[in-house]
């Protein structure tokens, strides 16, 4: 991959699954590393498995402080070129039976966090008069709604309408705005999927398989490298077939 070396990168939810896949990506490339996530860094394993080139900031993306802190931590260590806006929850009911404080909790980190850190990471990029790559998790549930996911649909949605406009707004400035789609990925989140639907969502997937969080850390690593700088402003499925 051309271009990552060196790249100063800030990925959120890096503590596992897609985010922790991500971060060894781009560190197998040889970019430094500013990764976020709610634990306290002795309790990720990142310092092992990352032992040069990663900051840490322990934080919640959904509250001011938090986001505070990882804004001040962009602008450490020269800025930054690459923010890969992974942070996300979920917290499933129908429509009727959801509550204000369940919608309310996933519209903060999923969408909220994405817009407010994508921001922060603009204005770092713009002061730094070198462009730069914003990446943001959507997902295909996105493109057709789902049973019991009303919040994290909306959210979804909104990211891609969010890179859309953020990549009309910041292209003059370099600074391309991409999304990732994933489809069913292989994670804890994916797993709290009853056995019968996960089976049943294989079935239509002309892959046959979920996906594995490696497949999403390649999509991100390629959309901020020097190989994507005429793309932006796209959301890119990355699902096995399933949205065709």
């Amino acid at each position: 991959m051309r271009g990552l070396k060196g790249k100063r990168v800030m990925i959120t939810g890096a503590a596992g699954g897609i985010g922790l896949a991500t971060a060894q990506r781009f560190y197998d490339e040889g970019a430094t590393l500013l990764l976020c996530d709610l634990k306290p860094l002795d309790e990720t394993g990142l310092a092992a498995r990352f032992p040069e080139r990663m900051r840490y900031v322990a934080a919640d993306v959904s509250s001011p402080a938090g986001l505070a802190a990882v804004d001040a931590a962009m602008g450490e260590d020269g800025g930054l070129d690459v923010l890969v806006n992974n942070a996300g929850i979920t917290k499933d009911k129908s429509a009727l039976k959801m509550t204000d404080a369940e919608w309310d909790a996933v519209i903060a980190v999923n969408l909220t966090a994405v817009f407010r850190l994508a921001q922060a990471a603009a204005r770092h990029m713009k002061a730094q008069n070198r462009g730069g790559s914003i990446l943001s998790a959507a997902s295909v549930v996105a493109h057709y709604g789902n049973f019991g996911q009303a919040n994290y649909v909306a959210t979804k949605a909104g990211v891609i309408g969010l890179t859309k406009t953020l990549a009309r707004e910041l292209g003059r400035a370099g600074i391309r705005v991409n999304a990732v789609a994933p489809g069913f990925i292989d994670t804890p989140m994916a797993r709290k999927v009853p056995e019968a639907n996960l089976a049943s969502l294989i079935e239509r997937t002309p892959m046959a398989r979920l996906g594995n969080p490696e497949d999403i850390a390649a999509a991100y690593a390629f959309l901020a490298s020097d190989d994507a700088t005429y793309i932006t402003g796209t959301c890119l499925n990355v699902d096995g077939g399933l949205v065709m």
